[in-house]
């Protein structure tokens, strides 16, 4: 689902940003199962957020979809 260079991409750029200075480097492993986790989270938020507009009888995803599903 998500471009694996932009992704590391973007992981590297966080550790950078929040990480400590001695944390520089990531296992090829680390980073394909942390692409899979988000990749996972977002399939089941998409879900989870379509099943609220079904509910409210929309076949349009909205942003307030998104949020109730995230507070669920």
């Amino acid at each position: 689902l998500i471009p694996a260079a932009s992704f590391i991409r973007q992981v590297r750029s966080i550790t950078h940003a929040l990480a400590p200075p001695q944390i520089t480097r990531w296992t090829a492993e680390a980073l394909v199962a942390l692409q899979e986790a988000a990749e996972d989270y977002l399939v089941g938020l998409f879900s989870d957020s379509m099943l609220c507009a079904i509910h409210a009888r929309r076949i349009t995803l909205m942003r307030k979809d998104f949020e109730l599903a995230r507070r669920l």
